[in-house]
């Protein structure tokens, strides 16, 4: 398995296309906008050059890595000849339907097809697909490059075979892989969506300020980051929207959006990539200016 293609040229996307590359594998990263294929590659041009800087790999390595991505806007196109597809498109059910379609109908019956989505059914993927056993979840942490976490997750009809390839294949890429079966939120988003929302709750009915919900997580508990920081890293918008397929999938009340998440991503409060969540974020990426509104 050498020909690797991702759909997806954003944050995550862009990060699969960069590790892939970065192990010597030829990846094809396509994405319908020529203009977020630009904006990606200078992204994992911009995240090479920090790792060259502090002597993780040397100027060749950069250059071997860049030159192992092609950048598409055609799926058929960019598939040809492809022994593997991650699709990292937006946490969109409707859309990752379509795209898988796409490819059931342009890839060789022996591609496995992979998505890197992080709550949506790989099971009602797959159903799309003509053989469904071929289909897995391959869901990255953010920021790929570094986070050593991939969880595989096995779809109803996911073969043994399918599942054992790509756990091997993790593991080429100097990742972690933990297998997973498939429900609403898997492992990862299971347990750490009700978390941060829990601690928007915990704002929401005047507990603790922002900050002080942060430190207490961070002090006491030992959290890298605090809920509501992370919230924002992640995108409000895609914490709302794996809460609400969690909420679909269990019908359980404990997974509904807290209304002030809701009323933030009504409003494009989305966190770091809207310049504002929780933290201002106009002066600085660090979560070191609290939003005016909860300050």
């Amino acid at each position: 398995m050498k020909n690797i293609a991702v759909i997806g040229a954003g944050t995550m996307g862009n990060g699969i296309a960069h590790t892939f590359a970065q192990f010597g594998y030829q990846v094809n990263l396509i994405d319908i906008s020529e203009e977020s294929l630009d904006k990606g590659m200078k992204t994992i041009s911009g995240n090479l050059d920090r790792m060259v800087s502090k002597e993780k790999i040397s100027e060749a390595d950069k250059e071997a890595t860049l030159n192992n991505i092609t950048t598409f806007t055609d799926i058929p196109k960019g598939v040809n000849g492809i022994d593997l597809v991650v699709e990292a498109a937006t946490e969109n059910e409707d859309l990752k339907l379509k795209i898988f379609k796409q490819l059931d109908e342009n890839c060789s019956a022996e591609t496995i097809l992979a998505s890197n989505t992080s709550s949506i059914s790989i099971t009602k993927i797959a159903s799309v697909v003509s053989n469904p056993e071929r289909v897995i979840g391959m869901h990255f942490m953010n920021p790929v490059p570094i986070m050593k976490l991939v969880e595989i997750i096995r779809g109803y009809s996911t073969s043994n075979e399918v599942t054992s390839s790509i756990m091997e294949l993790s593991e080429k890429l100097n990742k972690v892989p933990v297998e997973a079966n498939d429900y609403p939120g898997f492992v990862a988003n299971r347990i750490l969506m009700p978390m941060i929302n829990e601690a928007i709750e915990t704002y929401y009915n005047g507990v603790a300020g922002v900050k002080e919900i942060d430190t207490v997580m961070k002090l006491g508990m030992a959290h890298p980051m605090g809920p509501l920081q992370l919230a924002d890293f992640i995108g409000l918008d895609v914490c709302h929207s794996i809460l609400e397929v969690m909420y679909d999938g269990f019908k359980n009340p404990k997974y509904a959006p807290c209304p002030l998440l809701t009323n933030m991503v009504m409003a494009g409060k989305l966190g770091i990539k809207s310049g504002e969540g929780f933290y201002d974020y106009s002066e600085s990426k660090k979560a070191e200016k609290v939003s005016s509104q909860f300050s």
